[in-house]
């Protein structure tokens, strides 16, 4: 083995921290770089709502601030005590609309050490679609990767150059809607979802992705293309449909759906009654009001690419950011790809 150059050593026992402040969680993971991808050590995933409110108040709720300190806190402890010496700390949508996102940002730096980046749509895209690489068919010509947040929602084309001998996927074209599960719950009520409300969601959506300019392009593609799912509404569908006493996953990451086993997903979603949800061990009831929401985004994405597959990702934003802050390092001598679990 090649003797390993004092800087690369270095780099190569960074402990690295990726945070992803969303309008609806708080996540953290840890990891150390390990072979031509990376091992986490640490994770962190609380719903904290940070948006809750902000579409009619256009601020930040004084409760939801507090809900957030509160988990960033232990994500604060949880990188001291796992000695994390390279980070990066975003925060999305819930900041970026809100008139105290600024303010906010301040305090949490004040109370827990934080220093959160407010980052803009397009890096949000491109991190999400950096993280699901790995996950990509590269037999196709490309995937409609999205991202279903709390308070926005990503479609990203990457596309595949048949002349390129390495197949990598390249972002050809990213869209990003001012909608996501909380703020589309919000408007059109999330806990008593009939058919009737569920396509008004849906219709919502659809006006908003209209006039993406890639649209005909990748729709004239569509058959040899797939969707790649990365949110908390395609893993919660995945669970479903693979009927699992309680979410894991090492099952769901990765998980191939047809089109036919979405439908059935979808139907038995919108049989079911609020309650019902709440008691299915892949909703809960901290998401029981926001899954009908999300699953219309999804609804609204696959009536306008309609591909026969779906791939679903349980990872995304954090992994995009560990992938990136590692190539910059040079921890990956032979593969600069980075490939991860």
């Amino acid at each position: 083995m090649p003797q390993l150059r004092h800087g690369e050593q270095l780099r190569r026992h960074h402990t690295y921290a990726a945070l992803d402040l969303g309008t609806n969680n708080c996540r953290l993971l840890v990891a150390r770089p390990a072979g031509d991808g990376f091992r986490v050590i640490d994770a962190f995933s609380r719903i904290v709502r940070l948006g809750e409110g902000l579409g009619a108040s256009g601020s930040l709720h004084v409760n939801a601030m507090s809900r957030a300190v509160d988990a960033l806190a232990v994500c604060a402890q949880k990188m001291r005590d796992r000695r994390v010496d390279r980070a990066r700390l975003i925060a999305t949508e819930a900041c970026r609309a809100a008139d105290n996102g600024f303010a906010f940002v301040e305090r949490v730096l004040r109370e827990t050490g934080l220093d959160l980046e407010i980052v803009d749509r397009e890096t949000e895209a491109r991190l999400a679609a950096a993280g699901c690489i790995p996950l990509i068919d590269r037999y196709l010509d490309g995937v409609v990767l999205f991202d279903i947040g709390g308070g926005s929602s990503e479609v990203v084309w990457l596309d595949i150059d048949g002349n390129d001998r390495l197949r990598q996927p390249k972002v050809r074209g990213w869209t990003s809607l001012p909608v996501g599960v909380v703020t589309l719950s919000e408007r059109h009520g999330g806990v008593r979802v009939t058919r009737e409300s569920f396509e008004k969601m849906v219709d919502d959506v659809s006006t908003m992705l209209a006039p993406f300019e890639h649209r005909q392009a990748i729709g004239s593609r569509v058959g040899r293309l797939h969707l790649l799912g990365t949110s908390g509404t395609v893993t919660t569908m995945a669970g479903i449909h693979l009927e699992l006493p309680r979410y894991d996953r090492r099952r769901v990451d990765g998980l191939w759906m047809s089109r036919g086993e979405v439908d059935t997903v979808l139907e038995s979603l919108l049989d079911m009654t609020y309650e019902q949800r709440v008691a299915n061990a892949c909703i809960g009831p901290e998401r029981a009001d926001l899954v009908m929401a999300g699953c219309a985004i999804f609804e609204a994405i696959r009536r306008a690419f309609p591909c026969e597959r779906l791939r679903v990702a349980d990872r995304g934003l954090r992994e995009g950011l560990l992938v990136q802050m590692m190539q910059e390092d040079h921890v990956w001598r032979h593969n600069g790809s980075g490939h991860h679990p």
